[in-house]
């Protein structure tokens, strides 16, 4: 029987057509096309073995499809319950926890919230008003400003008074936003990560936001490090596919972000070089999963995730 391997995808034109035709072309059992969903039924079989989401974090949908999905013994790239339940101070705790550097990080309650709750009554939880003093003297200036659930830089700001920092956190309506400390780097690395095996470290400008093909970019101590610090935080979220980025100061790689899920694949902004690597290695673990599904509704058991690094 030929196994069958989804896509599900937005506006991607370069990465989606290649592990396509890589996938197909392997002669391994195992056929490769794009999710053709609409109305879904309850406990309706899912036909895909594996499918690998870039979409369900924009449609809203598609994550619901995608539960019901691994409910039915697909194995979805990436766990849509664990991605449902992951933000960026969870990353923080999680990230302290393994051992893996991490800058100081504090959740800040919302400035907005929706039509209905009432300040005075709904919200007796929260201190008010915040002691941004003592906030500023844990995590220190220029602060990093940004969205617990956000990605793609968005909604990032950089702070250097606290002046800066309440006016860009009175603008942030309903958002969660979180404060983080600025890690002055030497270097800085994005790091391909897929299968929960293989990571590619790659030079990255934040500031630019490209890439630079250096492949001996790194030291062998350090590169050992990144490698080890990368697979600690995907094998705990359980996460297939992700990006994590670390900012190296003082020859400490400090893990910046790593709830990216859906990573950039693009052709022109991995380069060619970085492009081929990752097509082929997805290529290859999407084949392997389709042949040994993982039942990922074991991955359920997310008090395991803290053991991950014994």
């Amino acid at each position: 029987m030929t196994l069958r391997i989804g896509l599900m995808v937005g506006m991607e034109w370069s990465m989606p057509p290649a592990l396509i035709e890589v996938i197909n072309r392997r002669d391994a059992g195992v056929v490769a096309e794009y999710v053709q969903i609409g109305a879904t039924a309850m406990d309706e079989p899912c036909p895909w073995s594996v499918i690998i989401d870039r979409i369900s974090h924009e449609v809203p949908y598609y994550r619901t499809y995608l539960k019901n999905a691994v409910l039915q013994g697909t194995t979805v790239v990436n766990n849509p319950f664990m991605w449902t339940a992951d933000d960026k101070f969870f990353d923080a705790t999680l990230a302290t926890r393994l051992g893996v550097a991490h800058p100081r990080t504090v959740a800040l309650p919302n400035k907005e919230y929706i039509p209905g709750i009432d300040h005075q009554k709904s919200l007796r939880n929260l201190r008010y008003p915040l002691d941004w003093e003592n906030i500023i003297q844990y995590i220190g200036m220029p602060c990093v400003l940004k969205d617990a659930h956000g990605g793609g830089w968005r909604d990032v700001y950089i702070c250097h008074t606290i002046e800066e920092l309440i006016h860009y956190y009175n603008e942030s309506g309903q958002l969660t936003m979180v404060l983080q400390e600025f890690i002055k780097w030497d270097h800085y690395v994005r790091c391909l990560c897929l299968g929960q095996e293989d990571v590619l470290p790659m030079k990255y400008d934040p500031k630019e936001r490209r890439y630079l093909v250096e492949h001996e970019h790194l030291s062998p101590q350090l590169g050992r490090r990144v490698v080890e610090d990368a697979l600690k935080l995907v094998r705990a979220l359980g996460y297939d596919m992700n990006s994590v980025e670390f900012a190296v100061r003082d020859g400490i790689p400090y893990a910046i972000d790593f709830m990216n899920p859906a990573p950039d694949m693009d052709l022109y902004s991995l380069t060619p070089t970085y492009f081929e690597w990752a097509v082929e290695h997805l290529a290859e673990m999407a084949i392997k999963l389709a042949h040994r599904p993982r039942w990922q509704m074991r991955d359920l058991r997310w008090d395991a995730m803290f053991t991950a690094n014994r």
